[in-house]
């Protein structure tokens, strides 16, 4: 080869050696956050979860990647096995020595994961409630809620997200994450290895806060006469199907005669077989339930003495509904810890 030929294609080749290694200087902290910044926006856009908390969560539980569960287990927050988990595991010495941590096929359904565990769960569903932007607040709310029991965990957090102002992404368009995360797809590897990543569809908004979806809003006069309400008490609306709060001593065929319903029609609407005895403040259910939860509350965790029919009545769907989403029979039970599904 002539000289000029060699040096020429040495030259070339170190060029696109150095195009495709890690930025000169960049730290293992921010070659984490280029990596995963996409899918944490797209989190956000999906669950409610601000960016800047999810990167500053990955980055401090799996040292920025390169931890042991992050590495073998792809799991980027620590979650740990929980009853309800029915994917595969892996063991490693955290408070106590072998514990049961989740492993995931691919960091994608850890992070989905992540968010899901957060939105779905009553002890969490009070930070939704917070401003996309406060990240101080979600820091201290997490550990308020008992995520952590490190006392230094909100700080630490904080400390991330300014240092690395990790507080840019909460105010990223969905666009960032449809066009990051496309560009950064990985490569097609052959069959037997390839990872199934879920498809997931990033709106253009950031959901609302459970709270505010389950929130019991008041009929007004004009829309109780359109249904043929009782006018002598307030009537409330979830997830579109009005009710009324049981009083002291009110019984369900008081409440059905009131509203001029019959009978069986109230316990139909309501998912009982017969009449029972009413609790002051019960919600009774005037019009038939939906089919599915309101959309933005996918699932419920189950909570210590839930049932499937209080579950149903809590979102106002149908219980045969919430059995059949679930792929349960009507004898089944669902135990504290239990991921059920809302909608289809």
């Amino acid at each position: 080869m002539k000289p000029v030929i060699f040096i020429i294609s040495l030259f070339l080749c170190l060029t696109v050696s150095a195009s495709q290694a890690p930025r000169s200087g960049s730290s293992p902290q921010e070659i984490y956050i280029e990596q995963f910044a996409a899918l944490a926006v797209e989190e956000m856009y999906r669950s409610g979860v601000p960016a800047s908390i999810t990167l500053a969560q990955g980055l401090l539980e799996s040292r920025y990647g390169l931890s042991e569960l992050a590495v073998k287990g792809n799991n980027h927050f620590g979650i740990k096995c929980h009853n309800n988990w029915k994917g595969k595991k892996m063991y490693y010495d955290d408070d106590r020595k072998g514990e049961c941590f989740r492993k995931y096929p691919s960091p994608e359904q850890s992070y989905r994961d992540h968010s899901d565990f957060l939105r779905y769960r009553d002890r969490y569903k009070f930070l939704f409630d917070y401003r996309i932007t406060d990240y101080k607040a979600w820091a201290h709310g997490l550990k308020k809620a008992g995520y952590a029991t490190d006392p230094k965990y909100p700080s630490k957090l904080i400390n991330l997200i300014e240092e690395y102002k990790l507080y840019e992404y909460d105010r990223k368009p969905a666009s960032f994450a449809r066009s990051g995360r496309k560009a950064k797809a990985p490569a097609a590897k052959k069959k037997e290895h390839k990872v199934k990543v879920p498809k997931v569809v990033i709106p253009d908004v950031i959901p609302e806060p459970p709270s505010q979806i389950e929130v019991s809003e008041r009929l007004t006069e004009e829309q109780r006469q359109d249904f043929h309400f009782s006018m002598s008490r307030q009537v409330y609306t979830r997830n579109g199907v009005p009710f009324v709060k049981a009083m002291e001593g009110e019984t369900y065929a008081e409440i059905a005669a009131a509203n001029n319903l019959f009978m069986r029609e109230i316990l139909r609407f309501n998912d009982l077989d017969k009449d029972e005895r009413l609790v002051p403040g019960t919600e009774v259910y005037l019009k038939p339930k939906k089919n599915q939860a309101k959309r933005g509350l996918d699932k419920h965790v189950v909570e210590e003495g839930e049932t499937m029919r209080s579950i149903a009545q809590r979102y106002g769907m149908k219980l045969k509904n919430l059995y059949k989403i679930n792929g349960m029979a009507d004898y089944d039970v669902p135990y504290e810890g239990d991921i059920i599904k809302l909608r289809k």
